[in-house]
């Protein structure tokens, strides 16, 4: 089936991995590699982080449940010092890249996101919120976990975008920068793109899509 439609995540996706973030922190804290990964891989349809990106509850709330989540697993790290890890720095080329797939194609975007910063990115600035609005004015659709009460990787989400663009499954392209999420858009049919750097992303799209960036 042709293209008809490309769907993005946001976050390590239009913008640097928060993982890069999260890694310096570990070390400047000592902690153990991937910690904070760690914690949210933990039973992770139901702890603090799933809950939160659901929109179950609210900042001060995941700030002390994410610190017992993480002290079970031997170290003190409050949620409210991982939040301001989450944006990373925008990539100029991945929204030319938007903008010519918005040329050719329908575009949407499906984040897991908080209610917390500034707009859908989560950005810490103002100034970084209008950039990130920038963006987000090009989808055609989007869906944010914190307010549609569902969040990747339920595949409900995947679903919920294809019936917003009108299309098929078989007809999408989706990319993310986790694995896991990237499982159940195969698993429909999508063409699903892992995106690990800027310059493998460009490349496995522009052969996905037939456009050159």
């Amino acid at each position: 089936m042709a293209i008809e439609a490309v769907i993005w995540d946001f976050g390590g996706v239009f913008t640097t991995s928060p993982f890069e973030a999260f890694r310096r922190y570990e070390i400047e804290r000592g902690l153990p590699k991937d910690f904070i990964r760690t914690v949210n891989a933990t039973d992770p349809d139901v702890n603090a982080w799933a809950r939160f990106e659901r929109a179950e509850i609210d900042a001060a709330a995941f700030d002390g449940l994410f610190l017992e989540e993480a002290m079970r697993l031997g170290h003190a790290v409050r949620g409210g010092e991982v939040l301001p890890l989450l944006y990373g720095d925008l990539r100029p080329r991945v929204m030319e890249a938007l903008k010519a797939c918005k040329a050719r194609f329908k575009v949407g975007c499906i984040t897991n996101n908080v209610p917390t910063g500034h707009g859908p990115g989560m950005a810490q600035s103002a100034e970084k919120a209008l950039a990130v609005g920038e963006i987000m004015a090009l989808f055609d659709a989007v869906i944010e976990s914190s307010k549609a009460g569902v969040r990747k990787p339920d595949p409900r989400i995947y679903q919920m975008m294809c019936e917003r663009l009108s299309v098929a499954p078989e007809a999408c392209v989706y990319l993310d920068d986790l694995g896991i999420n990237c499982k159940p858009a195969a698993a429909l049919g999508m063409t699903a793109i892992k995106v690990s750097s800027e310059a493998q992303l460009l490349a496995d799209l522009a052969e996905a899509t037939g456009l050159a960036f």
